[in-house]
């Protein structure tokens, strides 16, 4: 077994701050928030995806891990501070971090059923930055009229492929990009226009 990295300082105190922060980011898709005080990442992931997996995922939520970030300094993590399962397979998995370069992107997840819709998975995908990347124009709940995102390292066919987890809407997979400690959500209510 690895050195394992620390959690959070006060659980139970913490995660409720980074909830409300998460759950900000999922409220108004588009916005950039900064986690507050989030926790040191546990290399390779970012601070802002060591802090969603250490607030969302827990033993009833198996996490998925694409091999750049299935190394045994994360999967001990894991187990050791949230208890989860780590997913043998995509489409077991509740909650995944991958990378941009994953192709295609979105293809082997959960996406819920007609009935049963909550039973999709969410993405973090790791990218360089959540602004320098080519601007697009997104719409939706949560946007007064429209918003503009441009995030740093997304290749142009997740764009197609987000149309399409889309249209599957109310099905379909929810993303969360993440770059050191700031994370934006992208619902899959959400429509990218170029």
């Amino acid at each position: 077994m690895t050195d394992i990295a620390p959690g959070l300082a006060d659980p139970a105190h913490d995660s409720q701050r980074l909830f409300r922060a998460i759950l900000e980011a999922f409220s108004h898709p588009g916005r950039i928030v900064t986690l507050p005080e989030a926790p040191t990442g546990v290399v390779p992931l970012s601070h802002a995806a060591t802090a969603f997996v250490l607030t969302l995922v827990d033993r009833d939520t198996p996490l998925w891990l694409e091999p750049a970030f299935d190394v045994p300094a994360v999967r001990d993590f894991v187990r050791f501070h949230t208890g989860a399962r780590i997913a043998m397979r995509e489409a077991d998995a509740l909650f995944a971090v991958v990378t941009p370069g994953r192709t295609p992107l979105l293809d082997g997840f959960a996406i819920g059923t007609d009935p049963y819709p909550d039973r999709s998975a969410t993405l973090v995908i790791e990218v360089p930055t959540l602004t320098s990347g080519e601007t697009r124009t997104i719409r939706g709940p949560g946007i007064k009229t429209r918003a503009e995102i441009s995030i740093a390292g997304v290749p142009a066919s997740f764009w197609a492929e987000w149309a399409a987890n889309h249209a599957l809407f109310p099905c379909g997979v929810d993303v969360v990009f993440t770059s050191g400690a700031s994370l934006l959500a992208l619902p899959r209510s959400i429509v990218v226009e170029a």
